[in-house]
């Protein structure tokens, strides 16, 4: 009964315990209150003496503060079985949706005194503030919290930028942003006290950090280029702002849409061969394709079940399936409808979407979907099987640089952000620069780097002399830097067996010093198996693990070799277990790798 999952323990039996009552000021209950509540919950569970009945497993719970309200009776059952895993018990007992109101009290009495984050409810701090996209690692940044945003397709205004700015500053070196691997934004350094003024502000701009974590629909990924891409078939920004819209209410928070067996992962890709979304790597693809039977409109191939884990890494399958650009959201809706209503609620690690497709199999869980679409008979004419795919093939493009838009006149200019990271000072900056020479606009990739688009080419020249770009956010960068990409490793997260992002970056600095390529190489670093850096997508794939080194254990990176993206995409294999972490040993291993299977030539020589 005290949660012990995650190697979170509360060892503080006696503490008081701040309970957000939905907006009130909250109330405070003793550890011993906690226990007897403990007590009752495990009482419901408990099967009675022979010959009575088994007590309802959803016997004294507030269904109006209940994750179980949205479900299925099927899902219900799944949620309230023995053998679900603890998370499920927790949104049972009080939904994360409970927290949107609940962070307000949280922040207000915390600011005014009458609590500290220590005293917060364990489950509240923990686990439900994820819902409002609050993360706390007690052990890595205790009292600080790294807030993750929603930024669908990763387009950003000068307004928002300044904003975000604003909201971290104050934080000195602790209050940093990163830019992610799903084309999102975290905020470093938060604290609890002021997270009521970040979220109202984001929601006056535009933006909004609901249901960004735990078993959620996660940020919209689509090309970066949307609207501005010689090559495109369709603008993808339209279509993630409307699913986002869909799956969040607008940005207040859809509890109908806030109970998924584990996260979810959204994407779609809007070229034939570039795939800047990297549909193949998200539970749910949407590959722009045009279908040979119904002439003149677009649609999309969809893929599902990819996935990243400790466990498991697996590249989606098709579904057999092109859905017309209309029909698309009412789609990705009953996907996550099918998803939340039949998936598996047991072991954690086993309720991602590939599982129920394991199960079930592709053409039972397209039935399932194709059902929940409650389709016309005049829409399901305009559903088919998956159009073929593009013949020949084609080489991802690179986004730094300068590149000529769709629009004449215009081009868009791609800038390297090291590892992704960024300070106050470089948003207000990059605010700056949009405001000057763009529109006032900005977009991020899930490569971590960040391009200005619609800029008058007459205007190019000065904008890349600007110091931002010189100095920190290169246009041409080298062929390692360039195509760099980490995780936040253990400098802020607890589950990093490694420090990624700076190491990555000095030891990326120094390869750079010591050989020529021929072209650019891509190279991951993760600090864990969650693989948040994507290390199966590298060409180079650095793992934190365990190593030794004379006979002592060190940190060490398992190293993957063979990953693409792009139109024929790969995940990278295992090339070696386990080499030790340390600058002045990866580096020369690192270099002999490049010269023997990348065509690096050493600048010695």
């Amino acid at each position: 009964c005290w949660h012990l999952w995650g190697a979170e323990v509360d060892e503080r039996a006696g503490m008081l315990a701040f309970v957000g009552s939905g907006g009130g000021a909250g109330v405070r209950r003793s550890g011993g209150a906690r226990r007897q509540t403990c007590e009752a919950r495990r009482s419901r569970s408990v099967r009675m003496d022979a010959g009575e009945a088994v007590a309802d497993p959803a016997a004294g719970i507030d269904m109006s503060r209940s994750g179980l309200r949205f479900l299925s009776e099927e899902a219900k059952a799944r949620a309230l079985d023995k053998k679900a895993n603890p998370i499920e018990k927790l949104k049972a007992e009080k939904c994360g949706s409970s927290i949107w109101e609940d962070v307000f009290a949280m922040s207000a009495a915390i600011r005014e005194g009458k609590t500290s984050w220590e005293e917060l409810d364990l489950d509240d701090r923990e686990k439900r503030l994820k819902w409002i996209g609050l993360f706390h690692r007690s052990s890595a940044t205790p009292g600080r919290f790294m807030m993750r945003l929603r930024v669908p397709n990763g387009e950003l205004t000068a307004e928002q930028l300044e904003f975000l700015a604003s909201s971290i500053e104050k934080y000195g070196a602790d209050g940093v942003a990163d830019i992610t691997t799903r084309q999102n934004i975290q905020l470093r350094g938060v604290k609890l006290e002021d997270a009521a003024d970040i979220i109202t502000g984001l929601r006056e701009l535009g933006l909004t950090s609901v249901q960004s974590g735990m078993d959620n629909l996660r940020n919209m990924v689509g090309n970066p280029l949307a609207g501005i891409d010689p090559l495109e078939l369709c603008d993808t920004r339209p279509f993630m702002n409307a699913i986002q819209d869909m799956v969040t209410d607008g940005g207040k928070g859809n509890a109908a849409l806030t109970n998924l067996p584990r996260k979810f992962n959204i994407s779609m890709n809007s070229t034939l061969f570039d795939n800047f979304a990297h549909t193949h790597i998200n539970d749910l693809g949407l590959d722009v394709a045009e279908h040979p039977a119904h002439p003149g409109k677009i649609g999309f191939n969809a893929i599902a079940g990819g996935m990243f884990s400790g466990q498991r890494a697996v590249m989606s399958i098709p579904m057999n399936l092109w859905v017309p650009e209309e029909l698309v959201v009412r789609f990705c809706k009953a996907v996550l409808e099918v998803y939340r209503d039949n998936g598996p609620r047991g072991t954690r690690t086993k309720c991602r979407l590939m599982y129920y497709i394991d199960d079930v199999g592709m053409d039972r869980f397209r039935e399932q979907v194709i059902a929940a679409m409650g389709l016309s008979d005049a829409e399901l004419n305009t559903i088919d099987n998956a159009a073929p795919p593009p013949s020949g093939s084609g080489h991802h493009r690179t986004i730094t640089g300068v590149h000529a838009q769709k629009q004449d006149g215009l081009s868009w200019v791609g800038c390297c952000v090291p590892v992704g990271r960024m300070t106050a000072a470089d948003m207000r900056e990059v605010a700056r620069l949009s405001r000057e020479y763009g529109d006032g606009t900005c977009r991020v990739t899930v490569a971590q780097d960040l391009l200005l688009p619609n800029i008058p080419n007459e205007r190019v020249a000065a904008l890349i002399a600007e110091p931002l770009l010189t100095d920190r956010f290169p246009v041409a960068p080298g062929r390692i830097i360039g195509s760099l990409v980490s995780c936040t490793g253990a400098q802020f997260c607890p589950f990093g067996l490694v420090e990624t992002k700076q190491r990555a970056l000095r030891i990326a600095q120094r390869l750079e010093k010591l050989v020529d390529l021929p072209r650019d190489v891509r190279i991951h670093w993760t600090g864990c198996p969650n693989s948040c850096g994507q290390a199966q997508i590298g060409e180079i794939g650095l793992m934190g693990a365990p190593a030794r080194l004379d006979g002592k254990a060190v940190e060490g990176v398992r190293v993957m070799l063979g990953g693409e993206i792009g139109s024929a995409p790969e995940l990278a294999t295992q090339f070696e277990k386990a080499v030790p972490a340390d600058d002045d040993l990866l580096v020369p291993y690192l270099e002999n790798l490049l010269i023997e299977k990348f065509g690096a030539t050493s600048k010695a020589a």
